[in-house]
């Protein structure tokens, strides 16, 4: 079965850095593009970055990630991560990484299997 366990979310300050963990099994890796969403208390899930799967493993960043976020994977590790430096308040939030092999669009959030998200919390 697939599964997807994310990692890494901490309490950290602003202009902190965290690095977030996406470790999936159960599916072919290579395959599948793997987004980050995140969702806080009162609103609703966006889009934070996503890479693709196999050729090209291209990378799409909502703009308010970019310059800031990067997104790669460890094929070897069946792991994802994203990098989230120069942290800011607003980026409080569950941030939640999905995998999906049957799409073109990744800024959305029909993705096929979801991991039970990882808590992010900026703060002084």
């Amino acid at each position: 079965q697939v599964q997807l366990v994310e990692s890494g979310g901490a309490l950290v300050q602003p202009g902190g850095s965290l690095r977030l963990s996406c470790a999936a099994s159960g599916l072919t890796f290579t395959r599948y593009a793997i987004g980050w969403f995140r969702q806080a208390p009162g609103k609703e899930r966006e889009f934070v970055a996503a890479i693709n799967g196999a050729p090209y493993y291209a990378t799409y960043y909502a703009d308010f990630v970019k310059g800031r976020f990067p997104i790669f994977r460890d094929n070897a590790k069946n792991t994802v991560y994203l990098q989230m430096n120069s942290l800011k308040p607003e980026d409080t939030a569950i941030y939640y990484c999905a995998a999906t092999n049957s799409r073109t669009r990744l800024d959305s959030p029909s993705y096929d299997y979801w991991g039970q998200g990882t808590q992010v919390t900026v703060s002084s």
